[in-house]
């Protein structure tokens, strides 16, 4: 030691050996990633392994560990939220739309352990991913028309494709959080010209098939309305039936002899000769 002492050089290699010893050997978990221990490529232990409804900071298993110096090595797997990005693809949907669709799908890795055997790191599991959530998408979108991702039955697209891609992801020890699709497009031109005239000749003719079912229900009602009417007053003028002779006569009295005037006779005055014995005027004669 005092030979070591004396030599700078000497001292200064000792202390850099021994940096990379503690190095090798202490190493900090943080809360946000799991830990593979893997001793001669075979996985030993995993710290900080994800649970579900766990609580950041409280025996999660992050801190400090002590691992074998040269022999162990870490692979580190985020326990966060991930992304798949898919690049924009060409769907053929039922009523023969072909659209240009981009999605993403979120996913966790819960299974460390199961991770590593199957995919050794989280940039081959995405890429595992991709290709199946584009599938799924496929077969999902081609079983429908294009008005379907306009409606409520969207989300049961999305809990499809996500059962789909994550019968998948299970087997890398991920689950899938989450599926969205961020553009559904028609290409431009005489696709997209051609859908939105189909669009609007169907709303077109929803439009006249409930106008034409309104005015059904309009003369239902009516003719219902008219014929309780004529059961009221038949009901009504068959306890007098001099009242309501009396009382039509002076109806058509008054439609005849009272006018409101027209282009041609702006005043409404009507001249009428008539005989005094004349049938329509027995009224004012009394009744015989």
């Amino acid at each position: 030691m005092n030979r070591i002492a004396r030599n700078p050089i000497a001292l200064i290699f000792f202390a850099i050996l021994l940096l990379i010893v503690i190095g090798s050997t202490v190493t900090i978990v943080p809360e946000t990633k799991q830990a593979v221990i893997v001793r001669f490529g075979e996985p030993e232990r995993i710290l900080n392994r994800y649970r579900q409804n766990e609580t950041f900071g409280v025996n999660t298993g992050a801190g400090v560990t002590v691992r074998f110096p040269f022999i162990d090595r870490i692979v580190w797997i985020d326990k966060r939220i991930q992304s798949i990005e898919m690049e924009n693809q060409q769907v053929l949907s039922t009523d023969q739309l072909r659209l240009q669709v981009d999605a993403y799908a979120r996913y966790r890795i819960v299974d460390p352990l199961r991770m590593y055997i199957a995919a050794r790191s989280e940039e081959n599991v995405s890429e595992q991913l991709r290709p199946i959530l584009g599938s799924a998408l496929r077969n999902e979108l081609g079983r429908r028309p294009f008005a379907a991702l306009l409606s409520p039955e969207r989300g049961q697209m999305m809990d499809n494709i996500r059962n789909a891609l994550n019968r998948v992801a299970i087997q890398y020890g991920a689950r899938i959080v989450d599926v969205r699709i961020k553009r559904a497009d028609l290409p431009e031109g005489t696709p997209l010209d051609s859908a939105y005239e189909r669009m609007r000749t169907a709303r077109q003719q929803e439009a006249r098939s409930i106008q034409a079912q309104g005015l059904k229900q309009a003369q239902i009602i009516r003719a219902e309305a008219d014929a309780e009417a004529a059961a009221t007053y038949a009901q009504a003028f068959s306890q007098d039936p001099d009242f309501y002779d009396f009382y039509r006569a002076m109806q058509s009295y008054e439609a005849s002899f009272l006018s409101n005037g027209t282009a041609d006779n702006p005043r409404g005055r009507t001249s009428i000769i008539l005989s005094p014995n004349n049938e329509y005027l027995r009224q004012f004669r009394g009744q015989r």
